[in-house]
Order: C-alpha cells, then structure tokens, then sequence
C-alpha cells in the first residue's frame, strides 16, 4: 500500500482495482451500500430506526451460532435477523393501528434477548470467535467472491421487493389508517419489509460489523432527508450517497492502513452535520 498520501485519482483508482481483493471488496461495498441505502430510506420513513439497530444486535447470537455449528458466520447472520425481523413484526397486529410503545417494548425485548442468547451460545463453544473483531467492526478487505454472489442476490432480492411494493409500502408508511382504508395489505406489508430489513442488516454487518451497521444504513437515509422533502429525489440520493460513503472509505483505508468502518462513519458524520447546517442556512 501507498506510504504517502499523495493524490491522483486515475493512478489511485488504477491500483485500487490491480488487486483482486480490493476488486472484491468495491463490489461488495457497493452492493450493500446500495441495498442498505434504498432499505434504510423506507426505515427513517416508518420510524423504525430503533428496529434497524436490534436487528443489528441480532448478528452476534446468529454469529455465535454459526461457529457453535461449523458453519460460515453469514448463515448465522442471516438467520437470526430474519428470525429477529419476524419476532418483531409480531408486535403488531394486522387490521389494527399500532401501538408504538408496545412495538418499542418488543423490539428492546428482542434485542435484550439476543445478547443473551448470544453470550450462552458463546459459552456453549468454548472458546473466543477468532473473528470477534470481525465481528463488531467489520473485515471488508476479506471478502471473497463468493460472499460478494451471496451479498448480490440478497441486493437483488431487497431492491426487487421495494421496486413492486415500493408504492403502497409508502403509503401505508406515511398513513397507516388511510392505506388500510384504501385496500392496502398493511400487516402483510409491515412484515415484509421488517423481513427484508433484517436481510439488509443482515448483509451490512459483514462489511460495517455489528456496531457500524448504521454508517451505511441510516446515515445515507438521514442526510437525503434532511436535503429534500421529494420521494423520488431522495431515494436516489440516499442511494448515490451510500456508494460514495463506503467506496471514500474504503479508499482512504486502503492508503492509509486505518479501518474501513473509522472511515465509513466518520464520513457519514460529516455529511450529515454537513446537511443539517445546509438546511439551517
């Protein structure tokens, strides 16, 4: 790597890509931020905001579990936010309006319960996970191609879903009553999507790891809101913002040989104080 910080865009971006593994962790940064970025936009909408971050919590039982078992710890990832995403889904019942604090209560409970279940798993294997830190920040240089497939489909998957039902999910977003009213199948649309969040937090975690999820799940999200009120509009620059957070990031950490995730939220950060002072002014 670079032992100065000299900068020149062509030959930087030239040997950003002369490596396969930093090939390999571009793709897979962008993907997730991608699908991260289009996901968290519909979270700030709804409030769910603190669903986003328990689910996050949910990566280290289902981490946990995976090295208990043998298995790759992205299994593990995936299975315990989905089973997270449906427990808290549950706190709302279709037809009916819903309560917030219950829902809280619910979802505070389903993250309280994870760390348990995490640190007895943790018990049951003996032993301390060799990717630990991995774990909680992230390894995005590590990613193989494989796990850059697997982040792929569940990209596709995620922004599929929100491309069909992208409308009504707004509606029933903005106005749950009215939606329902108007023949919107609201439960069925608020467990979904929790679904499909806990998928997206899911496949964030592996490169932000479990406390960084929200550099690339909510910041994007939060500092589109704040520059314009339009749907469209803000989707998309959610979106570019995402890309431009994690592949900045992941730049500076090539060069500089500092982590990824310092880079990735400090930038998000600054971005948003950024946007608040330009909404202020």
């Amino acid at each position: 790597m670079s032992p100065h910080l000299t900068f020149n865009l062509y030959s930087d971006v030239h040997q950003l890509l002369a490596y396969q593994f930093m090939v390999n962790a571009l793709q897979a940064a962008g993907i997730v931020a991608v699908t991260a970025a289009a996901v968290g936009w519909f979270m700030v909408v709804r409030a769910e905001t603190f669903a986003g971050h328990t689910l996050s919590m949910m990566s280290f039982p289902g981490a946990a579990a995976a090295a208990l078992a043998g298995l790759p710890l992205a299994w593990g990832y995936f299975a315990f936010c989905g089973v997270g995403a449906l427990l808290i889904a549950g706190s709302s019942r279709r037809g009916r309006p819903r309560s917030l604090s219950r829902q809280s209560a619910v979802v505070g409970m389903v993250g309280a319960g994870a760390l348990a279940v995490g640190y007895l798993l943790l018990s049951l294997y003996g032993g301390v996970l060799e990717s630990l830190e991995t774990l909680l920040f992230g390894s995005i240089l590590g990613v193989t191609r494989g796990e850059v497939l697997t982040l792929a489909i569940v990209g596709v998957c995620a922004i599929a879903f929100l491309a069909i039902v992208g409308r009504p999910l707004f509606f029933a977003s903005v106005d749950r009553s009215l939606a329902a009213a108007g023949g919107v199948p609201v439960g069925v649309l608020s467990v979904a999507f929790l679904f499909v969040l806990g998928l997206a937090v899911a496949a964030t975690a592996q490169i932000t790891g479990v406390l960084l999820v929200f550099a690339l799940l909510l910041a994007p999200a939060a500092i589109a809101r704040e520059l314009t009120p339009r749907v469209g509009l803000g989707l998309a620059l959610s979106v570019l913002l995402g890309l431009v957070i994690a592949w900045v990031g992941l730049g500076l950490s090539y060069f500089t040989n500092d982590p990824a995730g310092f880079f990735v939220t400090s930038i998000a950060l600054a971005l948003f104080v950024a946007a608040r002072l330009v909404r202020s002014l």
